[in-house]
């Protein structure tokens, strides 16, 4: 595969879980029949759920200032509101976000993100990064992704969370490979971006959600894909465009 320059891989987990389209779809069509048939929505119920999805596209989970649970609930929350107006009900609210995890768990699926990973193994380390959340937790029992992994760190177990670049150190120390050896994979700009930036990594590589370029304020990742599946044919050539742009 030609990667001998890049020793390891490291994923934030929602860079592979995020794109799942098919089971928040599941989950948004079982939200829409909660609320017209027991809250008597109309309408507004699919204008909700697009809300919703919208939201979840644009969501950057920061594990020290909030959960996961909080900050998905909310989004139903500020939905409803700005759908039907008023305050919302939280025992609906809560309703709609547990039933549409429950629905996306159900439905979650990594077939071809395993079928990439099993390839990349040959060559690489790979190494997720994850928060701690049990809600992440739960997200990794339901894909039976971490045996694709060669290890696993944990936000929170260290004494330092992103994007302090320690977390890096602590992740080569792990696997036996230098800094500079090494490629971050995540959504989010402001902190798995930021961290290998901080680190000294030799590439960061940015899953952007919604088809727009960083803006001039935000961290400046080395790649943008739009599917983690690019990224073998990316690491083909990220010696030579990083040794340029250099």
């Amino acid at each position: 595969m030609g990667l001998s320059q890049v020793w390891a891989v490291f994923f934030d987990l929602d860079s592979i879980l995020i794109n799942m389209p098919r089971g928040s779809r599941k989950g948004m069509l079982e939200v829409i029949k909660l609320l017209q048939s027991k809250y008597h929505f109309k309408e507004e119920a699919e204008v909700i759920c697009d809300k919703v999805q919208i939201k979840l596209s644009k969501e950057c989970f920061h594990p020290s200032n909030t959960c996961i649970t909080d900050l998905r609930t909310l989004h139903w929350v500020e939905a409803i509101q700005e759908t039907k107006g008023g305050a919302a009900n939280r025992k609906l609210t809560e309703g709609c976000y547990f039933l549409w995890k429950s629905t996306y768990l159900q439905h979650m699926t990594l077939a071809d993100v395993k079928a990439m990973f099993t390839e990349l193994q040959k060559d690489v380390c790979l190494l997720l990064l994850t928060n701690g959340e049990r809600q992440t937790q739960k997200e990794i029992e339901a894909c039976a992704c971490l045996s694709y992994f060669d290890a696993n760190v944990v936000d929170g177990e260290q004494k330092v969370e992103k994007p302090a670049p320690s977390i890096f150190y602590y992740s080569c120390d792990l696997l036996g490979v230098e800094l500079g050896d090494c490629v971050m994979v995540g959504d989010t700009l402001e902190t798995d971006i930021q961290e290998g930036l901080n680190a000294g990594l030799k590439a960061t590589v940015w899953k952007d959600k919604n088809g727009m370029e960083p803006l001039k304020s935000s961290p400046m990742p080395h790649y943008i894909v739009s599917s983690v599946l690019e990224l073998p044919a990316l690491l083909q050539s990220v010696d030579y465009k990083v040794s340029v742009s250099a």
